[in-house]
């Protein structure tokens, strides 16, 4: 939800419509929900394997993949709802968006950054909500997207090393894994990458300096993370580390109304 909140305030200047701003938050659950399913529907023969997911409700049998379908469908149905109050460009935009949250599930059986992935189908919705918003893609639009993929392979990454023993012992393909004793500097690069991206992206659409002021005090919280990890963090640590960055998407857009309005 936050990095389509981004966009929505760059593109708008400040405060988006109410609206669009609703028809978002409401998008992002229903998307994100169904993501979640498909990514268990996808994962239950590993998840039976891995101690943190094997009491899933599909990988434990509680739930089968009947009801899996039956419940995505549901939000599929919601989402699209949401998108017919749209403009056309936006509309013809949505079917990448499901496009990508089927893919996502698969990402770890082929690539080693399986991350990457999931942060392009969050992305996604940045450039909707621009065109949403002004009509057009545009370069600042490029930006925040960029942005969270960088921001969700940093974040995801620290997830996942929860489960680094399970996802080695069982196969399958993880940027914790991938990165091993270097972790701690692919994180801190991307995280880095994600706040440049995001000081053009304020930039390309003149933003106040209040911004960057914010962009650099998360600056300074990525960095004390990924330092953080330069020794083995405990399945606990990690999660809470992961927890912390909705704090970080908050910040930004905070930032973001702020460099706008004050």
């Amino acid at each position: 939800m936050l990095p389509t909140l981004w966009s929505l305030v760059l593109a708008a200047r400040g405060m988006p419509p109410l609206h669009l701003a609703a028809i978002f938050v409401m998008g992002s659950f229903v998307m994100r929900s169904a993501g979640v399913v498909l990514n268990d529907l996808a994962d239950r023969s590993f998840d039976r394997h891995v101690t943190r997911t094997l009491v899933r409700p599909l990988a434990s049998g509680e739930l089968n993949a009947i009801h899996a379908l039956l419940v995505v469908s549901l939000f599929l149905s919601l989402a699209g709802m949401l998108v017919l109050f749209l403009d056309p460009l936006t509309v013809l935009l949505s079917p990448i968006a499901i496009l990508l949250a089927c893919l996502y599930p698969f990402a770890k059986r082929v690539i080693h950054v399986p991350q990457a992935m999931l942060g392009i189908a969050f992305g996604w919705g940045t450039v909707m909500a621009w065109t949403a918003s002004r009509g057009a893609i545009e370069a600042p639009a490029w930006c925040l997207f960029a942005a969270t993929v960088c921001w969700a392979i940093g974040y995801d990454t620290i997830y996942a090393l929860q489960d680094r023993e399970d996802d080695r012992r069982i196969g399958v393909k993880s940027s914790a894994l991938w990165f091993g004793s270097s972790t701690w500097i692919a994180v801190g690069t991307v995280f880095c990458a994600m706040l440049m991206l995001l000081g053009l992206a304020g930039r390309l659409a003149h933003i106040g300096w209040i911004y960057y002021a914010a962009l650099a005090a998360i600056g300074v919280w990525c960095l004390r993370q990924a330092l953080q990890l330069r020794r083995a963090v405990p399945a606990p640590t990690a999660f809470h580390m992961f927890q912390q960055h909705v704090w970080v998407g908050a910040a930004v857009l905070i930032g973001m109304v702020a460099g706008f309005l004050l």
